[in-house]
């Protein structure tokens, strides 16, 4: 079967197909497993070759309809995980390129999919992004309500619902995973105005200061990369009547503060013998006032029960940061 991740040349996306590729095989339309002998990556850029011959990348900008029809093509046996978005940061910023790129992007992905053959599945990246409002609760459910308080988790609120209506429909079998922020994202700081959750962490381990724009006792849900893969490919193997009408799932995350990050990174350096950077309070009232509107909690009680992964101790998502991008 083919595989198409929008997205591709990115952190989550490369991970994705690498995992892929190693488990080789995927629920096809049929409801039975199927070998993946080819994965298309689309996106705007990539930063390294294809290092296998199943791999083919895509420069693609998900806004041009055309493109986005041709690459995913009409085959009965194709999957499609959606993961290019622009950030929160950047649609706070440049609203009108968000509409193109998050929701028509969006439209031409779940149209070409919709053109397609059979009834292929669609794995749609998500974000806690979605809730917000004047009062947030400790912990946001899938069965509370949407209120978006950015314009990044307006564009993911309504695909979900696209997602929901084109499966109703059974123009395909869609199911959204609602991410938590995901940590710890290896490189440079990127314009997500939740780009300090990885960087108070990545920063210090690399012995380098971190500027910190929120208070240190800001909450905010996070899971690890890892975790994040796992979930994305076990959503698209649940059986469609696991979902009901509602195809958007929270995945489960802890809850974390720049104080409880300091302690884990010091318990780490201790254990390691690392010579850590420090966490500099840097007060940005900007991305503050975009996170005060963001949820500080999830319950991913729902996706628990539907066999999704928890993540790990927050001390072990930072080991298998280590181990894979680190000292």
């Amino acid at each position: 079967m083919k595989v198409v991740i929008t997205g591709g040349g990115g952190f989550l996306g490369s991970m994705l197909a690498a995992s892929l590729l190693r488990r080789g095989q995927l629920t096809g339309p049929s409801g039975e497993p199927e070998p993946i002998d080819q994965i298309r990556l689309l996106d705007a850029a990539f930063h390294s070759p294809a290092d296998d011959a199943r791999l083919s990348q895509h420069v693609v900008d998900i806004s041009d309809r055309d493109a986005v029809f041709d690459a995913i093509g009409d085959a009965a046996d194709v999957a499609v995980f959606h993961l290019a978005s622009m950030v929160s940061g950047e649609c706070e910023l440049r609203f009108d390129d968000a509409l193109r790129v998050n929701l028509d992007g969006g439209r031409n992905v779940f149209e070409a999919a919709r053109a397609a053959s059979g009834c292929p599945r669609l794995v749609f990246a998500s974000s806690i992004a979605c809730f917000g409002g004047d009062a947030i609760p400790d912990a946001f459910s899938d069965y509370s309500k949407p209120l978006p308080g950015t314009t990044y988790g307006m564009t993911k609120a309504i695909c979900e619902l696209l997602v929901n209506d084109y499966s109703r429909k059974g123009f395909f079998d869609g199911r959204s995973a609602r991410l938590p922020t995901v940590i710890i994202r290896p490189g440079q700081p990127n314009a997500a105005a939740s780009s300090w959750a990885s960087g108070m962490f990545r920063e210090p381990l690399a012995g380098q200061p971190c500027e910190l724009p929120v208070h240190r006792d800001q909450c905010h849900p996070m899971t690890g990369y890892r975790t994040v893969i796992e979930s994305l490919i076990a959503l698209h193997e649940l059986p469609s009547e696991r979902f009901g009408c509602d195809r958007a799932v929270g995945l489960p995350a802890h809850q974390v503060t720049p104080r409880i990050a300091d302690e884990v990174i010091r318990q780490v350096a201790n254990e390691r013998g690392l010579q850590i950077g420090q966490i500099v309070d840097t007060p940005d009232p900007r991305i503050q006032a975009i996170v005060d509107g963001w949820p500080i909690g999830i319950d991913g009680a729902r996706a628990i029960r539907m066999g999704l992964p928890q993540p790990p101790p927050l001390q072990q998502i930072v080991e298998q940061y280590l181990t894979d991008f680190g000292k």
